[in-house]
């Protein structure tokens, strides 16, 4: 009777562990950047980096994009070095070789909530969060999967998975277990451009600032690519052309021979 309690505890465990691991597949999303010629929405990703400045940039740095590529998604060059000169930039050393803070210049990476991850995970209770600069390219399922998740939060788990005490339910996320409280709060941000600011929304902004950030080229890498199949098509074009005109004459000769 021991060894049956025993068998069934082990199995009732394994299903346990493994209804944890399997993440839910994200559902596709609409994106305008999600096609061969799309493009990044520039209000939606205007109004993700006041989602991402507000609410993500106070525990994720996004290390990789420096403040004047803001201008690509439509902020003047006046309004960049207004929100880089925000921030405190630690640099040197000086002429007497001290290292001293300044205003964030344009040409600076953005700076990060942390000196380093020791002190991120200090402040997180031993979870670090990733930096977001490739997260839409780092995760399967890309922008879906990001969006799922930040909208996928569950106030209770299904009946048989149990919480660890400081985690919060969301399928998405692989273990249905995360540690980030849900960010994207009814309210947390206002848009100035009349938008309303619920969480779906937000999410939706977020993730296209976040996937433009992941690939702030591919826009122009379209372009070329474009640019690219029409010059070639031109050239096949000509040279079937140079073909015909060249050997047409010799084939016809050839048949008079015959």
């Amino acid at each position: 009777m021991i060894q049956v309690i025993f068998i069934l505890a082990s199995l009732l465990s394994t299903f346990q562990v493994s209804a944890l691991e399997e993440a839910k597949v994200p559902p596709k999303h609409a994106w305008s950047f999600n096609h061969m010629l799309g493009t990044f929405d520039r209000a939606s990703a205007q109004r993700g980096y006041k989602v991402y400045r507000q609410v993500c940039s106070t525990c994720h740095s996004l290390r990789h994009v420096r403040y004047r590529h803001l201008e690509k998604i439509g902020f003047s060059k006046a309004e960049v070095k207004a929100i880089a000169a925000e921030y405190q930039v630690r640099d040197g050393p000086n002429d007497e070789g001290e290292m001293f803070d300044r205003p964030g210049n344009p040409s600076d990476r953005f700076v990060a909530p942390y000196k380093n991850k020791k002190a991120a995970e200090a402040a997180n209770d031993g979870s670090y969060p990733p930096d977001l600069s490739l997260i839409t390219k780092a995760r399967a399922g890309g922008a879906d999967y990001l969006y799922a998740l930040l909208t996928g939060y569950q106030e209770s788990p299904p009946a048989g998975i149990d919480l660890v005490p400081g985690k919060y339910y969301n399928p998405y996320f692989p273990g249905g277990q995360i540690a980030m409280v849900p960010p994207l709060i009814e309210g947390v941000v206002s848009y100035e451009d009349g938008t309303l600011a619920t969480p779906k929304q937000m999410a939706h902004d977020v993730t296209t600032f976040l996937a433009w950030a992941s690939e702030p080229e591919l826009e122009e890498r379209r372009r070329l690519g474009v640019q690219w199949l029409i010059f070639l098509t031109a050239f096949a074009f000509i040279c079937y052309l140079v073909k015909r005109s060249y050997w047409r004459p010799l084939s016809q000769k050839v048949i008079k021979k015959k």
